[in-house]
This record gives C-alpha cells, structure tokens and sequence, in this order.
C-alpha cells in the first residue's frame, strides 16, 4: 500500500526500523541518481566504519592473590614497590557501519559531491558523532560538495549550517543541507512532516550543471519494497515527542488509507 504519509513517514524513525531503512534509502538514492549522472560521473556507495566501546565490571566470584611481602629488595638493596591490586574490567567492541554516498569523476578519480543520510549514532555525543564529523569535514577540506539528508525528528541538527540559521527557517521537522563549494554557499531544505520531501539540486563541479535528487520519489521506491508496514505499529503513537495534536493528524492519515479503524 501507499505511504499514508505525504512525505516523511514518522513511524520509520523506529530504532528497530531505521538501520533497515537507511540502508535502502542510500541504495534508492544512487539509483536514482545514476542515470542522471552518466557519463561523466557516477555515483558509488561507501562505508564509514568505526569502533564503540562499552564497558562493564568484571568481579570474580574466588580471587587467589599472593600477599605482598614487607620490604622486598633488589640485588642492589633498592625496595621494590608491589603493585597495588586493580579493579579489572572487559571492553566490548562494537563496529559500527555506516554506507553513505560519493558521487565520483571516475576519469580523474576526483570526489565531487558526498551524500550522507544521517543516523542516529551521527547525532549521539559519542564516537559516532565525532567520526561523522571529522569525515565530513575531511571531504569538504578536500573540495567536495557535501550533502547532508536529516530525516531523524530526534536529536540535535548536526547538519553543517550554524544553528541560528536553522532557527530561523522554524517550524520543521527534517532538513536537507548542500554545501557547495562553488559558489560557496549553502542551500537548506527544511521542510515539516505535513510536506512532501524535496527535490534537492545536487552540486557537481563548476561550470557543470548540478542534478536533481527527487528525495520523495527515492523514499516511496525504498518504502514500496521494505517491509515496514508490517513493523511500523500504527497502532501506537509515533516514536520520539510529539505534540497531541500532530499525534492525531498521524492517526487520520492512517485511518483515511485503511491501516487504522
């Protein structure tokens, strides 16, 4: 069935949901995009990977220990200090895979334009944060244009647009940011959940005409062929804060496409 959302459906914003969701909207985009980009450029999936550590105490239940002995010399008479018993504790290492898009010259092998569909590790204070902004900024030190697709209502904008700016295109809900490097500007998409997403216009080089990213029409392929109808709990309100009155605009959509009584 059809999206009964306009644009953005919010109930995809479920932790169980979006890995699966990011992973098919990267691959709707490219497809989508290649055609477009032929044959100068092309357009190539990437990863991003990384390693979160959590850690946790380890307490033995039987601890045999070998009690220190009173002024232990050397041979040269100096004491020899014990060392005082530590607190042990097991690192778990977890890799984290994130794909995101670059658009590529493949003649020159020069980056373009790079295309990131923001997570939410992106925008936890954590390892994933800074490894996506550290990247992120490495292409743009670079010279490539940079893209940055926020489809997450939770969280902070991470986006690279300074926070005032942001604030002054309110109320929205999710953002598109285009960094260009020629001209240097950057063009914002900030748009709410009653809206369709955008078309985008996505940088090339200069003096080459950019394409056009139709986000909605990349979305509603990769929505078609998911299977999130069946994992998205209509029934429930929409995951993350929102206001009663925006939970019931929800639930009439649902009910006027059938997936609610």
């Amino acid at each position: 069935m059809p999206s009964p959302f306009p644009g953005m459906d919010p109930y995809i914003e479920r932790p169980a949901i979006w890995p699966d969701f990011h992973d098919r909207l990267i691959a709707s985009i490219v497809g989508k995009l290649q055609p477009l980009l032929r044959p100068r450029f092309a357009a190539v999936t990437q990863d991003r990977l990384y390693l979160v550590e959590s850690d946790r105490a380890v307490y033995p239940d039987v601890s045999i220990v070998q009690t220190p002995q009173p002024n232990l010399r050397d041979s040269s008479g100096t004491a020899i200090l014990e060392v005082d018993a530590p607190r042990v504790f097991e690192l778990d290492a977890e890799e984290i895979r994130e794909p995101f898009i670059e658009i590529i010259e493949p003649s020159s092998g020069r980056i373009v334009t790079t295309i990131e569909v923001i997570s939410p590790t992106n925008k936890d204070r954590s390892e994933g944060q800074d490894a996506y902004e550290i990247k992120r900024e490495e292409y743009w030190d670079g010279g490539a244009n940079v893209v940055e697709i926020d489809l997450l209502r939770s969280g902070p904008s991470i986006v690279r647009v300074a926070k005032y700016k942001l604030d002054s295109l309110r109320p929205w809900d999710y953002v598109v940011a285009v960094s260009r490097r020629v001209p240097g500007r950057q063009e914002v998409y900030a748009f709410p959940l009653e809206r369709r997403l955008p078309r985008v216009s996505i940088p090339l080089l200069d003096k080459v005409p950019g394409v056009v990213l139709d986000l909605q029409a990349a979305f509603d392929r990769c929505r078609d062929e998911g299977p999130y109808p069946g994992m998205s709990r209509y029934g429930e309100p929409p995951p993350g804060n929102m206001p009663a009155g925006r939970i019931g605009w929800c639930q009439q959509r649902l009910r006027d496409a059938g997936f609610l009584k």
